[in-house]
């Protein structure tokens, strides 16, 4: 461990990467591996100061202003140089935010057991890069369009975008059984909680947060069916508990889905969850213009297609 200015205040400013955030965004990120109590309590005993005044946890940060930080125990930073630099493909970029095609299996941030994701691969592939920040989350098992901020105005903007349905998201899954409708409205609330080993889990509750999917068939088989799904909330594994929860689990899910179809998936050639994040739709975070992205099916899941194909009858759509 190591101490945050030892054992005095240490005095902030502003700079342009940190303009609009709140305040105790801030203080989190400046001492990654404090306790959020932590961070709050200081914020409202009146420990941290900007231009000498007390200010509440929303608070945003301005231009110029001058934040006073007590002295703090922080975790020892990881060496940046055990990061690989990694480039990913590219579907969208300017001077606002990133738009990439993460693959299956890479987390998209350190922690949890795992040292590093995509946005420590990427600001270690760009070193000259002032600011890079995840706009929104991806599963590990998840692959497709995943959006960086470059500039902390982009980043309100698009965190402000998501929260209030502003961002149309459209996910492709593969699901075990015959779904039939041709679009359905799921809206089932959604409980977070620990299990015994301390893995985050989510199930469908009555005490959990509204949850809104919209499902429309793609293509069916004889024991499978493709289907793609809108998020009109963002809500954790939410396409993964409402399909489980329906009868429908996703195949190659090894925290919903069934265990043992699972098995005979693998050995099939389905080696990780059948969920890809392939449509993107919003306004630019600065300009407002309309961008509408795509991302195609990657191979492995394009392989298993085929495979379906040629092993089972198609009864509805075109396979993609």
């Amino acid at each position: 461990m190591k101490d945050l200015s030892k054992d005095s205040p240490t005095l902030l400013e502003v700079g342009e990467e940190s303009v609009g955030q709140r305040i105790d965004n801030f203080l989190l990120r400046l001492a990654k591996g404090v306790p959020k109590s932590h961070i709050y309590r200081i914020l409202r005993s009146g420990e941290v100061r900007v231009n000498k005044g007390r200010v509440a946890a929303e608070y945003r940060l301005r231009p110029g202003d001058a934040v006073r930080v007590p002295p703090i125990r922080i975790a020892a930073a990881a060496d940046p140089s055990a990061v690989p630099a990694r480039d990913f493909d590219i579907v969208f970029e300017d001077d606002a935010m990133i738009v990439l095609d993460k693959p299956a299996g890479v987390a998209v941030h350190g922690g949890s057991g795992v040292s590093f994701g995509v946005i420590e691969q990427l600001r270690r592939a760009r070193p000259e890069a002032r600011f890079l920040e995840l706009a929104h989350r991806l599963d590990r098992e998840t692959s497709g369009l995943l959006v960086v901020a470059k500039k902390r105005s982009a980043l309100t903007r698009l965190h402000d975008l998501f929260r209030e349905g502003g961002i149309a998201k459209r996910y492709l899954a593969l699901v075990k059984g015959r779904w039939c409708n041709p679009l359905q409205h799921v809206r089932l609330p959604l409980h977070k909680y620990l299990t015994e080993e301390g893995e985050r889990r989510v199930s469908v509750s009555e005490d959990g947060k509204q949850a809104h999917s919209i499902v429309r068939l793609v293509a069916r088989w004889e024991n499978f069916s493709l289907v793609e799904v809108e998020l009109k909330t963002g809500r954790t594994h939410q396409i993964r508990v409402h399909l489980t929860h329906l009868g429908f689990p996703l195949a190659g899910d090894d925290k919903y889905g069934d265990f043992s179809i699972n098995k005979h998936l693998q050995k099939a050639g389905l080696k990780r969850m059948f969920l890809h994040a392939a449509k993107l739709s919003l306004p630019h975070p600065l300009t407002g213009v309309a961008v509408a992205l795509e991302s195609g099916l990657p191979d492995d899941l394009r392989r298993f297609m085929a495979r379906l194909n040629a092993n089972e009858t198609r009864t509805y759509g075109e396979a993609l």
